[in-house]
């Protein structure tokens, strides 16, 4: 099975360099997340490789057009969807099957001081997790709402920018 190719990620616009792979085995009911980083800037390519996980991505962009939105998709091993969730996206997944595998690919190396996460279960956010039944770590239990992100001095690390800033040549 091919997982990455570099001229088809270009030629869609998504991330040729990856530096850092990460591997996660969990239980069913296992609930990690939402995970990000924004120093360096992190973006994840997400797969599952044994067993079903419900894989999510959050826009958590200040002055996104589509800030607190929220993407999921069920991901198995059969299936062999990929995820991608770009930079400036929080993300998490659920184990649907005991023994779930996550594998995933990081454009960034992992960098505890510039590295957050929003509580999994914020209702701002009301992300619609297909098990209501869920084991998260202590850290993911205490974590921080959208809006108390959002009024971080960290925040100010991952802002909105449109193409049409970068066309013109603002970063």
């Amino acid at each position: 099975m091919e997982t990455y190719r570099q001229d088809n990620f270009r030629d869609m616009g998504l991330p040729t360099e990856w530096v850092q792979d990460n591997h996660s085995r969990s239980s069913k009911g296992v609930l990690r997340g939402l995970h990000f980083q924004w120093e360096p800037p992190m973006s994840k390519l997400m797969r599952v490789t044994r067993g079903a996980a419900f894989l999510v991505a959050v826009d958590i962009r200040k002055g996104s057009p589509t800030l607190g939105k929220w993407f999921g998709l069920e991901v198995t091993a059969d299936n062999k969807k990929q995820v991608y969730a770009p930079y400036g996206f929080a993300r998490g997944f659920c184990a649907l099957t005991d023994g779930c595998e996550v594998q995933y690919k990081c454009t960034g190396i992992y960098n505890s001081g510039a590295e957050s996460g929003i509580y999994y279960n914020d209702p701002e956010i009301g992300i619609e997790w297909p098990l209501a039944d869920v084991t998260v770590s202590a850290k993911d239990a205490k974590a921080q709402s959208l809006e108390e992100w959002l009024a971080s001095p960290s925040s100010d690390n991952i802002i909105y920018q449109s193409k049409s800033a970068f066309a013109g040549g603002v970063k």
